[in-house]
């Protein structure tokens, strides 16, 4: 990933011009919408599979889970196709706003009565017939408000530490609210997409090493002080010391995915969704993908979410060799946070990394994800027809 340093020379003064429906698909990125699309489609099916014993248990319904997912999946495709229409030079004069809303929404879910809490986390605001997971939304807006901040401050960043501070504070301030809730997974996902903007921007090296060294010490003194995170590192070091408490969860995916050998044991063949392995539809989706499509598919998906990284991280390198600076920070970030939390719930689901709450974005059940992705992949594809056709980019720089 090459660093790339921006210019104060404006590209492409021309006002943006409306698109039309052909144009529109015929420059959109194929191999990244196909990757989407099959991700989508096999989520769809899996969150079925997994999700139908405890819908059935609990609403008498078996297909509850997936009418609800159904539903998601048709409002992300329509959001991502408005979205597409929004030139990227809205999101850049928006930023202020957005890391405003993005704060108030991480202080409102602290409050009793406004958020609601779920498993000893409140990370939710329950607006009536839709519950928004608030970390989803505050982390895009955080990260707009940033590639718009290294664009405005791109001189000052090379040479003081002060341009340097003011966006770390804000994030800082973020990431203390995000774990209050608690949410660390999200806290870590935020850090490691910022650290990667600032790496591409051109952030002085020193900086950045000491940025990255102050969020790991960080990250290392909250585990330690704190006895439910410390269980859950050390549960995730040696699960079957404690197979039926701490450990239980991983245990019960472990299995799962060992079931699931070469091929699998056949769609809905899977047992452990059988009530033994909690949050099968949602967080240990890949276990369950794996005890029923075996090694095989989970290595499709893998290779599914390399497609999509690498054509983000392809568009991204695209805008910044056509000098559009804002769009190609912003999608450098949006890559590095969707590659993340795939890698992490990935990761805690085959055992290598501790238990963190992340969905696996475009597959796991849940509306506040999904949506929030499907915003981050029309800013995406907005960016990747921007650089094709320059008339439609406005007066970014």
């Amino acid at each position: 990933m090459a660093r790339v340093y921006p210019s104060s020379a404006p590209v492409g003064q021309a006002g943006p011009a409306a698109m039309t429906p052909a144009a529109t698909w015929s420059r959109l990125d194929g191999p990244l919408l196909l990757a989407v699309a099959a991700l989508l489609a096999l989520g769809l099916v899996m969150v079925t599979s997994a999700s139908m014993p405890m819908a059935d248990r609990i609403t008498g319904n078996p297909w509850y889970y997936f009418t609800r997912q159904a539903v998601y999946m048709c409002l992300a495709l329509m959001v991502a196709f408005v979205v597409m229409q929004v030139p990227t030079t809205v999101w850049q004069r928006a930023g202020y706003p957005l890391v405003a809303l993005a704060l108030i929404l991480l202080v409102l879910v602290l409050i009793p009565g406004i958020g609601k809490s779920v498993n000893g986390s409140a990370r939710w605001i329950d607006l009536g017939v839709f519950q928004i997971q608030v970390s989803e939304p505050a982390r895009l807006f955080l990260l707009v408000y940033l590639a718009g901040y290294l664009v405005r401050h791109h001189v000052a960043l090379q040479d003081g530490f002060g341009a340097f501070l003011r966006p770390m504070l804000v994030l800082s301030l973020a990431v203390a609210l995000l774990l209050m809730e608690p949410d660390f997974g999200a806290a870590v996902v935020l850090v490691a997409a910022a650290l990667v903007m600032l790496y591409v921007a051109g952030v002085r090296l020193g900086y950045f090493i000491m940025l990255f060294s102050v969020s790991l010490a960080a990250m290392l003194f909250l585990v330690w002080s704190s006895p439910y995170r410390v269980a859950r590192f050390t549960g995730f070091l040696n699960p079957w010391s404690d197979p039926f408490n701490s450990g239980f969860q991983l245990t019960q995916s472990l299995i799962a995915i060992g079931s699931g050998q070469w091929l699998g044991a056949g769609l809905g063949g899977s047992m452990q969704k059988m009530f033994y392995l909690p949050e099968a539809h949602t967080d240990f989706l890949f276990a369950i993908l794996a005890e029923e499509l075996g090694l095989a598919g989970s290595l499709t998906v893998i290779a599914l979410y390399a497609v999509v990284i690498w054509r983000t991280m392809h568009i991204a390198a695209g805008a910044a060799a056509a000098g559009r600076w804002f769009s190609a920070y912003l999608v450098y970030g949006l890559g590095a946070w969707l590659g993340m939390q795939a890698f992490v719930n990935i990761g805690v689901n085959m055992g290598l990394l501790p238990t963190k709450g992340l969905t696996l974005p475009l597959m796991s059940y849940g509306g506040s994800s999904l949506l929030v992705t499907a915003v981050a992949l029309g800013i995406i594809l907005r960016v990747g027809l921007e650089t094709r056709s320059p008339r439609l980019a406005g007066g970014e720089r």
